[in-house]
């Protein structure tokens, strides 16, 4: 099951880079997962939940403006494989096994890059316009990072 955990909130970063960095440094502040005795104890610090949720709270804003760049250009892409990397490695500490988190953190986000993409493509084109197609991946990530958070 950790795993799974583990390659889902990759997923949840390839989607939302930030929203996945908040649901688990507040899991890990609340003491939902247990990140005291791993090199990631940070993520369970005082300030560490807020600056990522003021952080994914501006990624919610900023991916509706039309600058917006693509999320599968290097930096975009790149930000998002880091920030599975870093949740899915959280999740991995939690049970033992950081690395398998890590690296399936990251097989995770380029899941959720792509395949976020394409049916945000798909959306939008049966909406006629973007705005409602990016709102139903906002809720799809805060939700499902919510959910990934809770099991363990």
């Amino acid at each position: 099951m950790l795993y799974l955990l583990a390659l889902l909130i990759g997923v949840v970063a390839g989607l939302r880079a930030m929203t996945a960095p908040a649901a688990v440094a507040w899991a890990a502040h609340l003491g939902w997962i247990d990140l005291s005795a791993s090199p990631l104890a940070f993520m369970g610090y005082a300030w560490t939940p807020w600056i990522f949720t003021v952080l994914a709270l501006v990624e919610l804003v900023t991916d509706q403006l039309p600058s917006t760049p693509s999320r599968t250009v290097p930096m975009q892409f790149g930000a998002r494989i880091v920030s599975g990397v870093l949740c899915g490695a959280c999740l991995g500490a939690a049970g033992g096994v950081l690395l398998a988190g890590a690296v399936l953190g990251a097989i995770g986000a380029v899941i959720g890059t792509l395949g976020g993409r394409w049916a945000r493509g798909r959306l939008a084109a049966s909406f006629g316009r973007d705005l409602p197609a990016a709102l139903i991946e906002d809720v799809v990530a805060i939700a499902g990072a919510l959910l990934i958070v809770l099991v363990p």
